[in-house]
């Protein structure tokens, strides 16, 4: 057998990958029946805008997962965000798993902006941003190439390279269409 040669090598390292799931959920084909089913009821719903939301306690920061439905109930957007209330030490831990709230290909709240370049490649586009004074980039990855069959959009929010430490996953969208 023959050694893959540099240029083929470089080709996979180069190669973008497109995400279907965010939380075990597929934008675009889930209902709001099926995130019911596999995460309980949601913490709240705004009656007038079909957003549900489910809030999980992870260490010192809460994570919220929140859905936007079209009229006939199917998952148009899954968000997770993580939000670190200042001073407030959040106790316990929620019982349903947080690492279920990964992409599928295992990106999560948390997670090494290193991983998110490696796992999905060089975003379409990348900005600055901020979000309660942190500095933050926007990593934004449109996936309208794999086809009309998966979500389309997906952006992560990470945090700035600090002291020699990797920028950190806050918040990952993803979409069945443009956002």
């Amino acid at each position: 057998m023959e050694a893959p040669s540099a240029a083929s090598f470089q080709a996979a390292k180069t190669r973008r990958h497109n995400e279907l799931t965010l939380a075990g959920l597929h934008p675009g084909r889930d209902s709001l029946g099926k995130a019911v089913r596999a995460l309980g009821g949601p913490n709240s719903k705004s009656s007038e805008s079909s957003t549900p939301t489910w809030e999980f306690r992870s260490q010192n920061s809460y994570i919220f997962l929140s859905l936007d439905c079209d009229a006939k109930g199917t998952i148009q957007t899954v968000r997770v965000f993580q939000v670190s209330p200042s001073g407030v030490n959040v106790e316990g831990a929620s019982p349903w798993p947080v690492t279920r709230l990964y992409t599928g290909r295992g990106v999560g709240i948390g997670g090494d902006y290193a991983q998110v370049l490696e796992l999905y490649g060089n975003p379409d586009s990348r900005s600055p941003s901020t979000k309660g004074g942190q500095p933050l980039q926007l990593l934004y990855y449109a996936f309208d190439w794999a086809g009309p069959d998966v979500p389309q959009v997906m952006q992560v929010v990470c945090t700035q390279e600090e002291n020699g430490q990797p920028g950190r996953v806050v918040e990952i969208t993803l979409a069945a269409s443009s956002l």
